[in-house]
């Protein structure tokens, strides 16, 4: 790989902030690989993307992705927009020889996730899914306390995901309430444990869910009201392999923020993890006089890596875009042949065929197993 990348993004929102931040910062916080230099950058209009080139640092700027896509001098993009548009954009990029990170969830549909994966095997280039929690450094102590044995053979994990961005009954109704945009929690949110629990553990090989809609409707910008057409909450009972799962997951939960909380059983003791306080974690071993047991508390450290890159002393803590700098940085490894912690489009899709399952279920009112692939 030459001593820099073309980057392009597509999408300026929330994540395509994150992921121009990203780009930005992933050379001054680990120093080896390319430099990113930010080329090109697609919004839905010219006036925008020219707004959003001059605030986030790239040379040009477009109101049609597709002459991103054209640009010889982009390597990779960056693919943030509304999930219906994934499939598309990902697959004309790939087409053309880029590298891809693409927002989650990866599609819309099966077939169009389908279509994805089968691009960028296709293509030879790397194309990941921005599944950043994976990337946090006590989501890695996690995973080695349970490598290590320290809390025996596992045997239960319960996951939940609550945010309130859609506890108002009164707010405006928008696109995550589409049918276009997918089930709703299931795939906007029910993503993001299933990495986690991908990572840690495995992919669920049986589920039975249950969707609901808290509110039949919400109001429109120019008055009247529009049916809600998602789901808002999700529940799930999940078994992978001999280990029995709880993943419930809610976007109208008021007071809950960004809310992941993982608690993981074993025969010899239980860990427990809160993405509101993603700088810690609780682990329990049942050794020891019964009565000094209890849980103990890890605090982010140097020594949890890549926690070092960015600060040198235990407890003052990473934040959500830290662990996108993370994500951007384990691109650029997978995209230099070396190792890396991504969740690529083939192991995207099996959390895509999980997720469809979990539909399915709710329908069927019945398990679904699922087949590997």
């Amino acid at each position: 790989m030459s001593n820099t990348i073309g980057v392009g993004l597509i999408g300026t929102g929330y994540m395509g902030k994150c992921h121009a931040l990203a780009w930005t910062s992933v050379k001054a916080v680990f120093g080896a690989g390319p430099r990113p230099r930010l080329v090109h950058l697609a919004e839905a209009n010219e006036e925008l993307a020219f707004k959003k080139a001059d605030e986030f640092g790239f040379d040009r700027a477009t109101g049609d992705w597709r002459q991103l896509i054209a640009d010889s001098e982009v390597d990779v993009v960056s693919v943030t927009t509304p999930n219906a548009f994934h499939a598309e954009m990902a697959i004309a990029a790939l087409e053309a020889g880029k590298h891809v990170w693409c927002e989650k969830p990866m599609a819309v549909s099966l077939v169009d996730a389908q279509r994805m994966a089968d691009a960028a095997r296709a293509s030879g280039r790397v194309a990941i899914l921005g599944y950043n929690y994976i990337q946090n450094p006590m989501v890695r102590q996690i995973g080695d306390l349970i490598a290590s044995g320290a809390i025996g053979v596992l045997n239960h994990v319960r996951v939940e995901m609550d945010e309130d961005f859609m506890a108002d009954p009164e707010a405006l109704f928008y696109w995550k309430s589409e049918a276009s945009s997918g089930y709703g929690a299931l795939d906007d949110f029910a993503v993001h444990p299933l990495s986690l629990l991908q990572t840690l553990i495995g992919n669920p090989t049986r589920v039975f869910a249950h969707q609901a809609k808290p509110y039949a409707d919400r109001p429109l910008a120019d008055g009247g009201r529009r049916t809600v057409e998602t789901f808002d909450i999700a529940n799930v009972l999940f078994e992978i392999g001999e280990i029995s799962g709880v993943l419930a997951v809610n976007r109208s939960a008021w007071g809950r923020k960004g809310r992941i909380a993982l608690q993981i059983f074993g025969s010899a003791g239980s860990i427990v993890y809160d993405q509101e306080r993603m700088n810690e974690l609780q682990i329990y071993q049942a050794n020891g006089p019964a009565g000094a047991q209890g849980y103990t508390s890890i605090l982010a450290a140097p020594v949890h890596m890549p926690y070092d890159r960015f600060i040198p002393a235990p407890g003052h803590g990473l934040g959500f875009n830290d662990l996108k700098i993370i994500e951007c940085h384990e691109l650029l490894n997978a995209m230099s042949g070396m190792p890396a912690r991504v969740v690529d489009f083939d192991r995207g899709l099996e959390i895509e065929r999980i997720v469809h399952a979990m539909a399915a279920s709710h329908d069927s009112q019945d398990w679904v197993h699922i087949a590997a692939e």
